[in-house]
């Protein structure tokens, strides 16, 4: 069925249409709506097929969308995400395996001596950077309508997610949320900056960083074969 859905610029952007609308309606009161009528968990589940589903639908959309270029910024770009994903997947990898009040069902952390540990002393929203970085370190050696589409899109939910996670935060936790939103920052390095917070780079954990590390070389030299492209410059 979703085949039936691609092959067209215009697949591709309904696909991201729905991907960032569906997102953005779960910081409406349409979700409290839903929440109340089929409880935290079963939301959780419902909203976790419906985003796997339709990135399936966008990434197979995007495959099959005609190549229209829209800019060439020669050679030198293909280095851009060489130097920016290991630093997206750092991000992730340490928001991932960190607890954050942001994530869903983990308000809890809001009670704990140290709301806003290891990465999000640099940023609340380190998840949502790394994909961001992502998206847009992909923009620049792929100058193309559907490239412009696909990740732009996600790079553009990506920093609005941070905006919105913290609308959610404050909607469910009120003043309970305060200690976190003051000492942490959604702009990476703002709190510290403003000395709100210290970074501490060893409270991040050393093997957090290595382990994107890992995971961004793996990626490296897999990308021709899973993608079909190699991601080194030469």
């Amino acid at each position: 069925m979703i085949e039936s859905m691609t092959g067209t610029l215009t697949d591709l952007l309904v696909a991201a249409l729905v991907f960032v609308t569906g997102h953005v309606l779960t910081s409406t009161p349409a979700r409290a709506a839903i929440v109340g009528w089929i409880g935290e968990r079963a939301w959780a589940l419902v909203f976790s097929l419906f985003s796997i589903t339709v990135l399936v639908w966008m990434a197979m959309a995007y495959g099959a969308a005609p190549y229209e270029e829209l800019w060439f910024l020669g050679g030198w770009a293909r280095w851009v995400p060489i130097l920016v994903m290991p630093v997206a997947f750092a991000l992730v990898v340490a928001g991932a395996t960190t607890p954050n009040p942001t994530a869903v069902m983990a308000a809890k952390v809001l009670e704990s001596p140290d709301p806003a540990p290891g990465i999000a002393k640099i940023t609340r929203h380190p998840i949502m950077w790394g994909i961001a970085l992502w998206a847009l370190a992909h923009l620049f050696p792929n100058g193309d309508a559907a490239s412009l589409i696909f990740f732009g899109s996600l790079a553009a939910l990506a920093l609005a997610g941070t905006v919105l996670l913290d609308w959610k935060l404050e909607a469910r936790a009120g003043a309970d949320a305060g200690p976190f939103l003051m000492t942490t920052s959604a702009i990476p390095f703002l709190a510290a900056i403003q000395g709100r917070t210290r970074i501490d780079l060893a409270a991040i954990g050393w093997w957090r960083i290595a382990l994107g590390l890992v995971i961004y070389a793996v990626f490296l030299f897999g990308h021709k074969a899973v993608i079909g492209l190699s991601a080194l410059p030469v």
